[in-house]
C-alpha cells in the first residue's frame, strides 16, 4: 500500500464519519422531512452508522430517540440488539413500540438479549408490554413457538414479576439448545 493509497483510505473514512455525524445531527431537526431523509440515508449507510445511532438512544428529545430506533430497526444489525432491548423501557411509548418492532425484526438475534433482560426487568410493566409484543411477533416462527408460548403465558399471570423470570430463563435455555 502506497502512502497515497493509505491517505485516500483515511480521507474516505473521514468523509463517511463526517456524513454520519451530519445525518445524526439532522435527526434532531424540528422538520420531519429533514429527519426522515436523514434516517433513510443512515439506513442506507448500514452498519457503519450503528454506533452513532446507539448513542442517540439516550438523547433527551424523544423524536430523536424515535428516529434512531427506527433507523436501527431498518438496519437490523445484531450488534444493536442490546441497545434496542434497553429501549424497550424508554419513557416514551412510541420509542418502546418502535424498539419492539426492531427487536422482533432481529429474530433470534434479538430474542436472546430480550430473554436475558427479562430475568432482571420483569417488574417493569412497560418493559414487559414491549417484550410481549416482540414475543408475540416471533411466535409465528415455528422453531420459536414452543419456546415462547410458556413465556407468553407467564406474562399473563396475576404476578408477572414473579412468573416471568423463571419462564424467561427456561426460554433462554431452550433457545441455546437450538443452536
Amino acid at each position: 500500500m502506497t502512502p497515497t493509497t493509505k491517505r485516500s483510505g483515511v480521507d474516505l473514512a473521514d468523509k463517511r464519519a463526517a456524513r454520519i455525524l451530519s445525518l445524526t445531527v439532522d435527526l434532531a431537526s424540528p422538520n420531519p422531512t429533514v429527519r426522515t431523509k436523514a434516517r433513510k440515508a443512515l439506513v442506507a449507510i448500514g452498519e457503519l452508522a450503528v454506533p452513532s445511532l446507539i448513542g442517540l438512544l439516550s438523547h433527551p428529545k424523544p423524536h430523536v430517540r424515535r428516529e434512531a430506533v427506527k433507523a436501527l430497526g431498518g438496519i437490523a444489525d445484531p450488534i444493536a440488539a442490546p441497545a434496542l432491548v434497553n429501549a424497550l423501557d424508554d419513557r416514551d411509548g412510541d420509542v418502546r413500540w418502535l424498539a419492539a418492532v426492531g427487536v422482533a425484526a432481529l429474530g433470534r438475534d434479538g430474542l436472546q438479549p430480550l430473554l436475558a433482560a427479562l430475568l432482571q426487568r420483569a417488574q417493569s410493566c412497560s418493559f414487559c408490554e414491549a417484550a410481549h409484543h416482540v414475543c408475540h411477533v416471533l411466535l409465528k416462527r415455528k422453531r420459536l413457538s414452543p419456546i415462547l408460548r410458556p413465556l407468553l403465558a407467564a406474562m399473563k399471570e396475576s404476578e408477572p414479576e414473579v412468573a416471568v423470570p423463571p419462564a424467561a430463563y427456561a426460554a433462554l435455555s431452550r433457545l441455546r439448545d437450538l443452536s
